[in-house]
């Protein structure tokens, strides 16, 4: 398990190399390192600007070439995000690197961990998810655990109640003020709001169980759905009887 002394020391090591390389116009640490949040076990986040638009894919090899050279890294991959590449590093000591690339008049917050270090940033632009998205996500994952149960895959209805419960706590992080991506703001949510969703956690990979769980994970997603939009929630509710009634 690498150290925080260690995590600072690559950092610090990472920004020298990216001030050196004159492809890059504007540096910024993100994540946890901007926010002052740091514990443990936080990764290294940061963000690159490129100058020109057509030396980023060399940038990404050269880097990639460093990361493993210089850094020892086992294995990488990439998330990409409108004109953002992000290139996960995975190091010795289970040390996580995100590496964001892009062009550098797209380079901007994107959150509010987000700290300059060098160059210029666009207008920060703090994206979040539409309430009607991940409504519809829910009730999308809601149609196919229905369906998963009754053609008895268990497997893929687990997952599925897992999408329902997962999309309705986002929606409750979002009414809340915190982030959705990833379940990062749940644990911050009020405890008797999360305490009910218990109940839609899978005992056993059971008809019977799954059943259960996907009943409380349809209500929970229904209440979720009434805080947020009363209207929608009046619209929808006659359907999601049905599926409920269908999931018994």
């Amino acid at each position: 398990m690498f150290s925080p002394e260690e995590r600072a020391l690559l950092r610090s090591a990472l920004l020298e190399f990216a001030a050196r390389d004159g492809r890059i116009s504007a540096i910024a640490i993100t994540g946890s390192g901007a926010a002052g949040r740091e514990d443990r076990w936080s990764d290294i986040d940061l963000a690159f600007g490129i100058a020109d638009p057509g030396e980023l894919p060399a940038a990404l090899s050269d880097w990639t070439d460093h990361m493993y050279q210089r850094r020892q890294a086992v294995h990488h991959l990439d998330v990409r995000s409108g004109a953002w590449i992000y290139r996960v590093f995975l190091l010795p000591g289970t040390l996580q690197v995100d590496l964001a690339f892009v062009p550098a008049a797209e380079f901007r917050a994107l959150a509010p961990s987000f700290r300059l270090v060098c160059g210029h940033a666009n207008e920060a632009r703090h994206a979040q998810p539409a309430p009607a998205d991940l409504i519809g996500l829910g009730w999308l994952y809601a149609l196919h655990a229905r369906t998963s149960i009754a053609r008895g895959k268990l497997w893929q209805a687990l997952y599925m109640i897992g999408g329902v419960r997962d999309h309705a706590l986002a929606l409750a992080s979002l009414r809340h003020g915190l982030p959705t991506a990833h379940a990062r703001g749940v644990d911050q949510l009020p405890p008797e709001l999360t305490a009910p969703w218990e109940d839609s956690l899978i005992r056993q990979l059971e008809t019977p169980e799954l059943s259960r769980a996907f009943q409380a994970a349809l209500s929970g997603l229904m209440r979720e759905i009434r805080s947020s939009d009363v209207e929608l929630a009046r619209r929808l509710e006659a359907t999601f009887k049905e599926l409920d009634a269908a999931g018994a």
